[in-house]
Order: structure tokens, then sequence, then C-alpha cells
């Protein structure tokens, strides 16, 4: 495998049904798709900043999107341009490069970019993209650092415009049913947590392994789906983190690239999480939380789907959606209407994780235990 997105597209390869949805039992707040009544409210206007293999998938899937659209379109290659011209309707005017792309700040066409490039380019494109008074959608990590983020988040605020991180798991059924039945204490007091998140990357000269790109190796990539789960599915901030850093293959991963890291979190409740990030290890994607009353189990956890999950009271049953376009309809109802999700998915969500993962380096740095403060 050569990417996260060919990890993560293999795992939906089983099976990607179309984006319907019935109601979600229980309180889930994932919104109906296709329903029988025609839309016609207010629509987010979206540039795709970045058109790789993730770009397009997120494109595809807004086609089945009625309160979000693609209008716009940034890219450094020309070629890319033309095809999603051609591919989505695009209009000449609302095409750009990521060097004039400052001038949608006049284009009533756009409303939003999604920024879904390397790592090391999220802060200054974020921040060019609320200076232009445009809303902006930053893939995770957010950042290279939690200092970047800081900026990004200030950035947005002094702006008034929206930063929303594409957390799509946090909109995903069968979590937000984990995460319902643990606030209601199906699970009593939690104890425990496991995230395994973990591939074996293919092309050594792509982005992901390059350390001015990516800002880190698998935990700036897969690593951070376990970073951003332990919290939502523990129900808390960690106050200390551990870390342990192994490489087998320092030509493949070179100074400050992690091949595999293992990390641990505290909890202000006495719950512990026990993670690992890896490069170098297929099959790794699972989330387990133990509580004194029950557990819960997410394996798949954060594949493209389907996901698959079960918890001390038996399977869960809800039909697969596209993620993607579930993420988008309900970015374009916090965007347009101020929508609250059931976990954030703001700027500030994705500062936390950037201070967590900064301690974890920290921790695989000096050995020691790091105190967080979120």
């Amino acid at each position: 495998m050569k990417t996260r997105r060919d990890f993560l597209q293999k795992l939906a390869a089983a099976g990607l049904a179309l984006p319907v949805i019935s109601s979600m039992a229980k309180g889930n707040t994932t919104p109906l798709l296709h329903s029988s009544t025609p839309y016609q409210g207010p629509v987010l206007k979206v540039a795709i900043m970045g058109l790789g293999s993730y770009g397009n998938r997120v494109a595809e899937a807004m086609q089945d999107c009625k309160k979000a659209k693609i209008t716009g379109v940034i890219s450094g290659t020309p070629s890319k341009i033309k095809d999603w011209q051609k591919k989505y309707a695009i209009p000449e005017k609302n095409c750009y490069n990521y060097t004039n792309f400052d001038a949608i700040k006049d284009n009533p066409d756009i409303d939003a970019v999604y920024v879904i490039t390397p790592n090391a380019l999220h802060r200054e494109q974020v921040i060019r993209v609320a200076k232009a008074g445009k809303h902006a959608i930053c893939e995770k990590p957010m950042a290279l650092n939690a200092a970047e983020g800081q900026e990004m988040v200030d950035a947005c605020k002094k702006a008034n415009v929206k930063l929303l991180i594409g957390y799509r798991m946090h909109l995903e059924p069968k979590t937000l049913e984990i995460i319902r039945q643990r606030k209601e204490g199906k699970f009593g007091k939690i104890l425990f947590f496991q995230g395994l998140s973990g591939f074996r990357i293919g092309d050594p000269g792509q982005w992901r392994l390059n350390k001015q790109l990516a800002g880190g190796g698998s935990m700036m990539d897969i690593g951070i789906y376990s970073v951003n789960g332990s919290r939502y599915m523990v129900g808390e901030e960690p106050v200390w983190v551990t870390a342990q850093e192994t490489k087998t293959d320092p030509v493949k991963f070179k100074e400050g690239v992690d091949e595999t890291i293992q990390f641990q979190l505290g909890f202000p409740s006495g719950a512990v999480a026990s993670c690992l990030s890896t490069y170098s290890m297929n099959n790794l994607d699972s989330f387990f939380l133990d509580g004194e009353k029950g557990f819960a189990e997410l394996k798949p956890a954060t594949g493209y789907g389907p996901i698959e999950g079960r918890t001390s009271a038996g399977e869960l049953n809800f039909p697969h959606v596209t993620h993607q376009t579930v993420q988008m309809e309900e970015m374009a109802e916090m965007i347009l209407n101020g929508k609250q999700p059931v976990v954030s998915m703001d700027g500030v969500e994705g500062l936390k994780d950037m201070k967590i993962v900064d301690a974890i380096y920290q921790a695989v740095k000096t050995g020691k235990k790091v105190p967080l403060s979120l």
C-alpha cells in the first residue's frame, strides 16, 4: 500500500453503498440523505484546494450532496484543473493556482475552501483563505504543530470565518452510537481505550515520508485517528502522555520521520489509553473501549467503510453511508446555520490533537511522561 488513502480505500472496496440512510436510532444526529422532500435551502459553495486522490474522493462524494456543491478548484497542476472543469462543470473564472487564489476574495461563487494538501502547506493556505474572507475546511492533521494550529485558529477568528477540520468519523453512525451509549452510562466507568492505526506504506519518495512536507511520519498521517479517537471514545481530555518509537528501516524512515510509535494517555478519571501508530504493519484499524459494565469495539474503526461495530450488548447495525457526503452536508449546516455536531469539528478540536501530537514527540525524545493541558 502506498498511502493512508490507499489503505482506507481498500477497506472501502468491500462495499461502498449509496449514501442513503434511514432514521438513526436512539438520538443519533446523522442527517437524512436523499429524503423525499426536495431541498430548497441555502447551498455551501466550495472550492477544493489540492486535486489529488482524496480531493477526488471528496468531489465524487459531494455529487450526492444537497447542501454543498463544488464551485471552484485550486491546484498547481493545470491539467488537473482542466479535467475537473470538464467533470464538474466549473467555469474558468472559478479556477485558481496556488499563487493567485487570494483573488477568491472577490468571487461570490465561493463560500468556503477545502484544503487537501500536504501538512506543511495547511497553515499558510488556511490563513490566506481566511484573509480572503472565506470559510476554511482543512484536512487533518490541521498543521505541523500546535503553534501553527493556533495561528490558523486566530486568523480565522480575526477574519470572522469558520475553520472546520475533516474529522469525518465524528459523523459516522456506529461511532456516534457508541458515544451515545457511553454518555448514557451503558459501559459504566470507563477504564481503558486501545487504538490501533497502521498500514505498510509504499513509495519511499512520496511526500508523506518527507519531513519538510509531512512534519513527521505515521503519527502525522494514520496516527492522528487514534489520537483523536481516544478523546471522543473515552469522553475526556488526556492529562499526560508517554511514548516510545521503534524504527526498523532507517533508510526508508529517515531522521524525523517516525515509522512506529506506541503512546499511552492518562485521563482525569483514571482511565488510560494504549495506542499504536505505524507505517510498517498492515491490518491495524481498530478501537476498543472498556468500562466497568461493558465494552465497545469498532473494527475497522476509521476506514472509508463499512465500519463494523459491536458492544457488550450486541452488534451495531446501521446502513453504510459515504462518509464524505455526510461530512460535507453537515459542514454546510455548521457553516451556514451554526449547527453544532455531537463531537466538535472546529479548529480548536484540531488544535487539541496537535498539542497531543507535540507531546507525543516530546515524550519519544525525552523518554519522560509529559503533562498535558488542553
